[in-house]
Order: C-alpha cells, then sequence, then structure tokens
C-alpha cells in the first residue's frame, strides 16, 4: 500500500505540475484482477480499486494500518462502477449491479469481491476512513440514491447529484459517499464552488471517454492551479482546497468525505468572482 502524504497550503503555490500530480493525484489503480489501494495521511483515508475478474479478491490486511483486519478500525464504502458483482462480508453476499453501493461497517473481518460475468467483469471503487462507531453493512442501489437535480444548461453545470451514505440514507460514523452525474452538453461541476475545513473531500472520475480530459480545479479561492485527469482517477482535496472541474465531454463522478462532521451542507462559499 502506497502511503501518500500531503502538502501544506505554504508549499502549495511552489509546486512544479509533476509534484502536483504526485501529491494530489492517483492513478494506475484500476487494474484487471487486482487490487490496489493507497493511504493517504489526510485525514487517514484509504482509497483505490478491486476489480476483480474470474476469481475472487480479498480485501487485504495491510501491514501499515497496524490491525487485525481491514475494518477493525475503519468503515468502507464500495461504489460498482463496472459490471455485476459481488461483495462478500462474512457468510452473506451482496449483489451490485453498475452504480450501486455497499457501505461496510467496522469489525467484518472477512470482506470480498467477485464479478458475476468475467467477460463483463464489476469495477468496485473502494474509501475508508477511520471508525469509532460500528454501523450495519447496508446496500444502497442506484435506484434508491434520491437524485437531486441543480444547475442549469445555460451554466454549462445541469447535473444530477445522488446520495447513497449520508445523514438521511445509509448510516455511517464519519463516511459521506454520493456520485454526481453531468448531463449531456454540460460540463461544470461543483460551480460555484466552495471549501469545508471540517471534512478533506475525494473525487473519482468515471464514465471519461479515453480520448477526453476533465480539468479539475484546486487550490485556495486565490491561488488556483489544476489536474488534467483520465478515467478512474482520483483527486485529494484539503479542507482549504476548492474542488470543482471542467470536463471535455459528460461524465460522472464519485466524491466522498471524511473528517468532523457529516453535514453536507456544510461548505463556505467561494464566489467565482473571487477566483484567481
Amino acid at each position: 500500500m502506497k502511503t501518500v502524504l500531503m502538502a501544506d497550503p505554504v508549499r502549495y503555490p511552489r509546486m512544479t505540475t509533476a509534484e502536483l500530480r504526485e501529491t494530489f493525484l492517483l492513478e494506475g489503480l484500476s487494474e484487471p484482477g487486482k487490487i490496489h489501494l493507497n493511504y493517504v495521511d489526510l485525514d487517514r483515508a484509504v482509497v483505490g480499486f478491486a476489480a476483480p475478474v474470474d476469481e475472487a479478491i480479498a480485501l487485504p490486511t495491510y501491514p501499515e494500518l497496524r490491525a487485525k483486519y481491514f475494518t477493525e478500525r475503519r468503515e468502507l464504502g464500495a461504489l460498482n462502477v463496472g459490471g455485476a458483482g459481488v461483495i462478500r462480508v462474512g457468510g452473506d453476499g451482496y449483489e451490485l449491479n453498475n452504480l450501486d453501493v455497499l457501505y461496510i461497517g467496522r469489525g467484518n473481518a472477512e470482506v470480498s469481491f467477485e464479478s458475476k460475468d468475467w467477460s463483463e467483469p464489476a469495477v468496485f471503487y473502494l474509501l475508508s476512513y477511520p471508525a469509532h462507531a460500528e454501523f450495519p453493512v447496508t446496500l444502497v442501489r442506484k435506484e434508491d440514491a434520491v437524485p437531486t437535480e441543480v444547475g442549469a444548461v445555460e451554466t454549462c453545470n445541469k447535473r444530477t447529484i445522488c446520495k447513497y451514505i449520508h445523514l438521511q440514507g445509509a448510516r455511517s460514523c464519519q463516511l459521506v459517499m454520493g456520485v454526481t452525474h453531468l448531463a449531456p452538453g454540460s460540463n461544470w461541476n461543483t460551480m460555484p464552488p466552495h471549501t469545508h475545513m471540517r471534512r478533506s473531500e475525494i473525487y473519482m472520475y468515471f464514465n471519461v471517454a479515453a480520448d477526453a480530459r476533465v480539468v479539475h480545479l484546486m487550490g485556495p479561492p486565490a491561488e488556483t492551479r489544476h489536474l488534467l485527469m483520465a478515467d478512474k482517477e482520483i483527486a485529494i482535496s484539503p479542507g482549504w482546497s476548492i474542488h470543482a472541474g471542467v470536463g471535455t465531454r459528460a461524465y460522472s463522478f464519485c466524491w466522498g468525505m471524511g473528517g468532523e462532521n457529516q453535514d453536507y451542507a456544510d461548505m463556505d462559499p467561494a464566489p467565482v468572482g473571487e477566483l484567481r
């Protein structure tokens, strides 16, 4: 498990493109038949992919966690962005179709991932945070993630926000998780942007065409930078950073948060006119 160390807002303005990408961008984690996870020192998040093909993949117990098993002190959210699959937790199997999410609470020693059809394998995006309380394993179907329509065609940001793990949905200790889909003809997400010092946020972009890219904006509102991102790449966003983006065509992204609270509306606006 690779450990990723964050930069602070003092060092950040002097970083080169390569240094920004090395610190705030996670790439190459989705590999067929493998599980790849990174440990991020920001709120002690663990993030990555499990992509089973013809064999099940067990969730490892990484030595970096100093734990008897992965969820001994952690909770985990799994979003399926591939074909139909199964996540086994203990003796129970949970079938996930595309865009279904499974919440796995603290204290589940045995977790594994499978594809139902190797010709159209599942791809599980995984996001984990430390947990000081236990909540039950919960499957959330994409049709049960209540959609909220925001934005407009006139501002190129018409999009649908679907919340899966949150205070009014599947309950967790600190993990908040959902998906945003951009409408055809729209390409801006989270605009106007915001920050929230109470929580860090992680974006995973998917449904990005091979010849397309997302320009992910980051940094303090008065000192922004950008990352050029491809399909299934992940951007780490500290509390002091905005997190917004524009794509060369429509795309989707999974947003996940961990930190001090789970209040989705706890944001500090960054008006467009003040961005630099």
